[in-house]
């Protein structure tokens, strides 16, 4: 964790939380393997009757990962509403692909953070996005 004393401590304050819930979830177990098989499990009712074992770590994730979830997808789509493209009005050779520059941050498009978001919640880089200069 940061203590950089300089930090606004509102920002210091969101950072731990942030990290928090990073290493709340890498402690956790990943259902992700075991869905498949609990999927054939759904009973009449719409249910699957679990009997697992859990660990302290998968208790404390999965308390609070509805929130959390909600909370990211909130960020993410204020982020991707702030950091969108628009035209720079600048002079091009090519007029049919204008140069562009993020909306929020002046950055030439895709900015860092849209490049940043994509490369998170689009499960990797994305080579459709053009290099930035």
């Amino acid at each position: 964790m940061r203590t950089d004393r300089s930090e606004d401590p509102h920002r210091q304050r969101l950072r731990e939380r942030l990290e928090a819930i990073l290493i709340r979830t890498e402690k956790a177990t990943s259902w992700h393997d075991k869905v498949g098989r609990l999927r054939s499990l759904v009973n009449h009712e719409g249910f699957v009757p679990v009997h697992t074992k859990l660990a302290g770590e998968d208790l404390d994730f999965l308390a609070d990962a509805r929130d959390d979830l909600l909370r990211f997808s909130e960020l993410g789509l204020r982020l991707f509403d702030l950091h969108q493209p628009r035209d720079a009005g600048g002079i091009t050779s090519d007029s049919a692909n204008p140069i562009l520059r993020c909306r929020s941050c002046m950055w030439r498009w895709p900015c860092p953070t849209f490049r940043a978001m994509s490369e998170s919640f689009g499960g990797g880089h994305d080579s459709t996005l053009p290099e930035s200069g």
